[in-house]
């Protein structure tokens, strides 16, 4: 009876000896990771705030791309630091980045599009092919542009409709800006009866051009015989304005010439495929 008493002593301190020893070595691992976790959690914060003010000092980084790259980094160092403490509790952590990678390439085929998106955000945003307030034009849409985002660009058409159009869209085609470039040419046709006085008609043109200050002297406008038939000609007129005034000065322009070439056999009209779009 003595022996069995004793035994259950022995036993019971032996494993009370193992447990303490757990409870040490695990209380270490355990403080060790709490520390690893807040340490690495305010260190991610430091890394990713120190990069977004670094890419946001680069000349054409957007914001939204420098937010976009500072989320990413500090979401990427965060799985690194949560990796790294369950490595302190002897986790493999090899099988998680294996599965982390399955599950990201699995995520990455379900969002295959929407990946696109971004994918083309980010390079509208680098690349700047249009900024905010531009008028733009593709084979798919144009509007002027309200706020480009990583998934889709939000514009506003010419007559006030809203319109969002995917990244994928407008970086896949041809983009013409209308607003880009500071001065644009404007291309008139104007046909006139055969009785009409071509030399004179051309005169009061380009009158009426030099006289109006928002057109450019250099390159100078010019009016010149483009078609001749039996019953009718037509002179093309050529003038470069600011693009701002673009619009505004064709109007201006038409107005004078039909009220200054009064015939009724007159016709003016902007020629097809230069002027573009009437924005």
């Amino acid at each position: 009876m003595d022996d069995q008493a004793a035994n259950i002593v022995v036993a019971t301190r032996t494993a009370l000896d193992q447990a303490s020893a757990l409870a040490v070595q695990y209380g270490f691992s355990l403080l060790g990771a709490i520390i690893l976790l807040i340490g690495g959690w305010l260190l991610a914060g430091v890394i990713s705030r120190s990069a977004y003010r670094v890419i946001s000092r680069i000349r054409g980084i957007d914001e939204t791309l420098a937010s976009f790259f500072q989320n990413v980094l500090h979401y990427s160092l965060l799985i690194l630091v949560f990796i790294t403490v369950l490595g302190q509790f002897g986790v493999q952590t090899a099988s998680i980045i294996a599965a982390l990678g399955a599950a990201g390439l699995a995520i990455g085929l379900a969002l295959q599009g929407t990946l696109q998106n971004i994918a083309a955000g980010i390079m509208l945003l680098i690349l700047r092919p249009f900024r905010v307030g531009e008028y733009i034009e593709t084979t798919n849409v144009k509007g002027y542009i309200k706020e480009i985002g990583l998934f889709a660009t939000e514009m506003r058409t010419a007559d006030g409709l809203y319109l969002m159009a995917p990244n994928s869209t407008l970086w896949n085609t041809p983009i013409l800006n209308h607003s880009r470039e500071p001065d644009r040419r404007q291309q008139l046709s104007v046909a006139m009866g055969e009785k009409i006085d071509i030399d004179l008609a051309r005169e009061t043109i380009l009158d009426i051009l030099k006289a109006d200050q928002r057109i450019k002297a250099a390159p100078a406008p010019k009016v010149y015989l483009d078609d001749l038939s039996a019953d009718q000609a037509v002179l093309d007129v050529e003038y470069w304005t600011v693009t701002s005034s673009w619009s505004d000065v064709r109007h201006d322009v038409v107005s004078k010439l039909k009220a200054r070439l009064a015939e009724p056999d007159i016709t003016i009209k902007t020629a097809a495929g230069v002027g573009g779009s009437d924005e």
